[in-house]
């Protein structure tokens, strides 16, 4: 099975869980690409059979630089007809969108339209969505003190190990399906 593993990541949360999705991926004995989301990243999602897609969340979306790749990929698979009307699923794709996100004001409910976000590319070009993953994040910079004043209480550090751990079942258990 030919997995992709694409992230955006501005302060190094969203990486972390990338890379430990990536050697997950590796340890089950499956090839897996994954790549950091920007503006020139050449791509053809349809040749993945799997794909995992994970951002931080900004103001309640997704990175830019995942915006913009989802936005320009988007355009190309519509004008090359591959986005159909009623999205009818192709059998044997299935994807997992994830984020990291502080949640300093509302909680979870910040990281929710980023998810939904990212996911509608997947879901318009026939990929089954199995499921979504919400990882609390530490912020950084000037709204490092959020990570302790925050609606999530105190996410110092987060994603820690335990939450990587967390992920890297989550991978074992689905790359079996």
């Amino acid at each position: 099975m030919k997995v992709l593993n694409l992230y955006s990541s501005a302060t190094g949360n969203t990486d972390k869980v990338a890379r430990r999705i990536e050697t997950a991926v590796q340890e089950t004995g499956h090839e897996v690409k994954t790549i950091k989301a920007d503006k020139d990243v050449d791509l053809n999602i349809l040749a993945y059979d799997f794909v995992f897609v994970g951002s931080g969340v900004y103001s309640w979306l997704p990175g830019k630089p995942l915006m913009e790749l989802v936005e320009r990929l988007r355009e190309e698979y519509a004008r090359s007809g591959e986005i159909r009307p009623a999205s009818p699923r192709r059998p044997g794709k299935k994807a997992v969108v994830y984020c990291t996100f502080g949640g300093g004001h509302t909680g979870a409910n910040e990281a929710l339209p980023a998810v939904k976000y990212m996911g509608q590319l997947f879901d318009h070009l026939g990929y089954e969505i199995i499921d979504e993953w919400y990882l609390s994040g530490e912020f950084h910079g000037k709204l490092h003190p959020l990570s302790t004043t925050g609606r999530l209480g105190n996410i110092l550090g987060r994603p820690n190990e335990a939450d990587l751990q967390e992920i890297s079942q989550k991978v074992f258990g689905i790359m079996r399906v």
